[in-house]
């Protein structure tokens, strides 16, 4: 680059350049070329590997959904390829968000992790990247990494990091005696499954071994990884925890439930699409209007339900406050049997790659 001596500019080293309010609160950082006359200051510490410098925003750390999306799967897109011979420098570095991921971090790096805001010595490097690069939330397009790498990499990681024994999910086809397993992520705060329990009973008819959690801020990755690992089918709402489909094992059936608001679009961008590139099989069901509790709140007849569109219109904060904050969904059990059906259909499939199922959604 043709740089004026004096030149300098500025980074901040952050995903969500579009989200203008996440980067009015991330430091930047700056950069200065040296030159022969340039007084540079002197090295501390000399480092024959790369740096990493990188900001995880406010929104990584508030659930896992951001975690990944924001900071770990771009970090892996940035550093997988130096094979752990890279050392990360965190911008905005939090102890807990550290020790919360420190055994995926340890398969990126085999140095520690520097606190960049905090730290006083002067490191050399003989290459630096500053920020990371990102393709779109919970993927990896393998055309755009030096190694060709992809989610499938990313979760095959996760699975190494946290010792998961499972890499395939139950095939049904082979005549295994063991009973399909069915996770129901139940959340306890908004968008929650009012009749859960008439849900276990019915995935308990068809033969599934049922089980119902949902993690918090303050569950344990590890053990929280260990038991999705043991699961063939992951159902649940729109939200956060269905980012948790990244422990799965390869070839299970991930299942979201999607509210009203004209949103499918989005629950598809956010946890179908990454579904499909770690090679799990993904169902997508569109509740009726009569299965979200905005039917207690409005009037059939009121925007929310006959012009969704004018929400949107009006900004995330309009959509969410009403589609997100306000609803909750009681399944209507006749008509979720055949996504059920279908999902045993799926584990019986020996394919490892499906095309995503969106029939749920067409009505």
């Amino acid at each position: 680059m043709d740089l004026e001596e004096n030149k300098t500019w500025t980074i901040k080293p952050y995903t969500r350049k579009y989200d203008s309010n996440v980067m009015a609160n991330v430091k930047a950082v700056t950069i200065k070329p040296l030159y022969a006359s340039t007084e540079s200051p002197k090295c501390n510490q000399y480092h024959n590997i790369t740096a990493v410098v990188f900001s995880k925003g406010i929104y990584a750390g508030k659930n896992f959904f951001h975690d990944l999306s924001d900071a770990l799967v771009p970090l892996f897109i940035t550093a997988r390829q130096f094979e752990g011979e890279v050392q990360i420098l965190m911008a905005d570095l939090q102890p807990i968000w550290i020790e919360k991921h420190k055994k995926f971090l340890s398969q990126l790096t085999n140095y520690e992790i520097i606190d960049f805001n905090k730290e006083t010595q002067v490191h050399c490097y003989p290459r630096a990247i500053v920020g990371l690069y990102s393709h779109n939330d919970l993927t990896v397009d393998p055309s755009r990494t030096l190694n060709n790498y992809s989610m499938v990499d990313f979760a095959r990681l996760m699975r190494r990091a946290y010792s998961l024994e499972r890499d395939f999910a139950t095939n049904l086809v082979e005549g295994s005696k063991r009973k399909p397993r069915l996770l129901i992520i139940a959340r306890n705060r908004t968008r929650k499954l009012i009749n859960v329990a008439k849900v276990v009973a019915l995935g308990e008819e068809f033969g599934f071994e049922v089980a119902v959690n949902e993690p918090s801020l303050r569950t344990n990755v590890e053990e929280f990884a260990r038991m999705v690992n043991s699961f063939d089918v992951m159902v649940g709402v729109h939200g956060a925890g269905l980012t948790n489909q990244v422990f799965l094992p390869m070839n299970a059936v991930l299942i979201q439930i999607v509210p009203l608001g004209n949103i499918k679009w989005m629950t598809f961008n956010f946890y179908g699409l990454g579904a499909t590139h770690m090679m799990l099989k993904y169902v997508q069901y569109c509740i009726s209007e009569e299965e979200s509790t905005l039917i207690d709140l409005y009037p059939r007849d009121h925007a929310v339900f006959r012009d969704p569109d004018s929400f949107h219109r009006n900004g995330w904060g309009a959509m969410s406050e009403v589609y997100l904050n306000q609803q909750n969904v009681k399944l209507n059990i006749t008509r979720f049997k055949p996504v059920l059906t279908r999902a045993l259909e799926l584990l019986g499939d020996k394919n490892y790659v499906t095309w995503p199922d969106l029939s749920f959604c067409d009505n």
